[in-house]
């Protein structure tokens, strides 16, 4: 038996692993989705490989617990590996070369409940199914003694954290949220295991949009706030989504109004009297305040990409999606903004980078709005924003990525007004400088109708 907190690293074959009977996939695990590619990718590599002595496939990562070993990394290799297994052992070479039974992989002995893994794996099971033919008696053999995976195993779920984190700094398959998922997991350390499976759950809600959601609007809005660059998210910049860690208090004055929101938040909402009244209270999240660590990082991420989706589906060419966006809160007064809305859905050009670079700036600035004021004046912010920010579509023959930034970063730019901003008026009332238009060319055209918008509102210099 190996010392407390002491790291067991070795190197283990893939028929050492597939038969443990102490493998346990915990509830805060991502669900099984490897593709057909990526299935397809392992069996070429096995097969290409097996003239060698040996093929490190690569590294699991387990967090013991009582006497199971938690896969805090690994899964999805490792349950193909078992799927892989499982099929070479229905065939008559497979039963004489391996002893084990079929019903004693642990793939066979884990209670996987999540229907998109259950679904990803039968479809993957067919796939394997139809090319296992392609192993002859030593590749077999090869696959289950000589393909192996580096072996970790640790006592703190914590340290297992950490290790994943590290390791994956250095990789280049994760994406930086990613990483975010496996720090803030870790600093859940003293949140329960039910806890930790309902913050995953959120966020495989919104995992297919995770990317955009942090490169194109939280990191961008964080930093154009500050009047820094909101260029290329990436795994280096990702210490901008941790912040304080509540049961780490130091007493620094900054962190008591958060620590008050947070406590105050977990007593109303576990109170007796919620069983009675129902009633359920949000943190009072803003998109540029300081990251609390664990829990409510991963409410911080599901919140926003809520709001995200809303200003997204206003664009969106269905009218019954449209109705679920920012659209639906605006007045029959509001003709103009509205007008604005439908332009920027439907004229040429909206497709074109440059122009894609100037409706981030326009989507951004209305998260930072609303985030902060809600959707009081709504119609008077839309229009300030529209010229604000298209007047780079008018003034540049070709709209490069580095000219949104810098527009965006400045100091007198509107997201730093609204950051700094008490008053509404200062955000909704700030002048706007009329646009130079570079006129008609074939740099800037398929932009008739933006340009009308600003000539209806005396926005263009003359």
């Amino acid at each position: 038996m190996h010392k407390q907190n002491e790291i067991v690293k070795n190197i283990q074959s893939v028929d050492q692993l597939i038969f443990s009977k102490k493998l346990t996939i915990p509830e805060y695990q991502r669900p099984y989705k490897w593709s057909i590619k990526n299935v397809n990718q392992l069996i070429d590599d096995v097969l290409i490989h097996s003239d060698k002595s040996a093929y490190r496939i690569g590294t699991i990562v387990l967090h013991k617990e009582n006497e199971l070993l938690n896969i805090v990394d690994g899964q999805q290799r490792l349950l193909t590996l078992s799927l892989l297994a499982f099929e070479l052992l229905q065939t008559e070479i497979g039963k004489k070369i391996v002893p084990n039974k079929v019903s004693e992989l642990s793939i066979a002995n884990l209670n996987i409940k999540n229907l998109i893994s259950k679904y990803n794996l039968k479809n993957n099971q067919l796939h394997i199914k139809s090319r296992v033919n392609e192993f002859s008696r030593d590749e077999m053999l090869f696959f289950f003694q000589k393909c192996e995976m580096v072996y970790i195993e640790l006592d703190e779920i914590s340290e297992a954290f950490q290790f994943f984190d590290s390791q994956n700094t250095r990789g280049k398959d994760l994406a930086p949220h990613d990483l975010l998922k496996a720090f803030h997991l870790r600093e859940m350390v003293n949140n329960t295991e039910k806890e930790r499976f309902e913050c995953v759950s959120k966020w495989e809600e919104v995992s297919d949009d995770l990317n955009p959601i942090f490169e194109d609007y939280l990191f961008k809005v964080r930093q154009w706030s500050k009047g820094r660059s909101g260029l290329y998210f990436s795994k280096e910049k990702v210490d901008i989504f941790k912040g304080i860690t509540i049961e780490n208090d130091l007493g620094f004055n900054f962190v008591k109004p958060y620590n008050i929101n947070h406590f105050f938040i977990e007593n109303y909402n576990t109170d007796g009297l919620r069983n009675i009244d129902k009633n359920q209270m949000s943190y009072p999240f803003q998109i540029d305040q300081v990251i609390i660590n664990g829990k409510r990082f991963f409410e911080y991420t599901h919140h926003y990409a809520k709001l995200i989706k809303m200003i997204q589906n206003t664009f969106h060419e269905n009218e019954k999606i449209r109705k679920k966006s920012l659209e639906s809160l605006l007045n029959n007064e509001s003709k103009i903004s509205l007008e604005i809305l439908k332009i920027l859905r439907t004229y040429g050009g909206k497709n074109r980078t440059g122009d894609l670079y100037v409706k981030n700036v326009f989507d951004c600035l209305l998260l930072h709005y609303i985030d902060k004021f809600g959707t009081y004046k709504l119609n008077e912010a839309i229009i300030k924003f529209y010229l604000w920010a298209y007047s780079i579509r008018l003034e540049q023959q070709a709209v490069q990525q580095e000219t949104v930034d810098n527009k965006a970063k400045d100091y007198k730019s509107f997201f730093r007004i609204i950051r700094e901003s008490i008053k509404i008026s200062d955000v909704i009332h700030r002048k706007v400088t009329p646009a130079k238009y570079v006129g008609n060319s074939k740099a800037v055209k398929n932009i008739e109708d933006l340009v009308e918008i600003f000539k209806s509102l005396s926005a263009i210099e003359n």
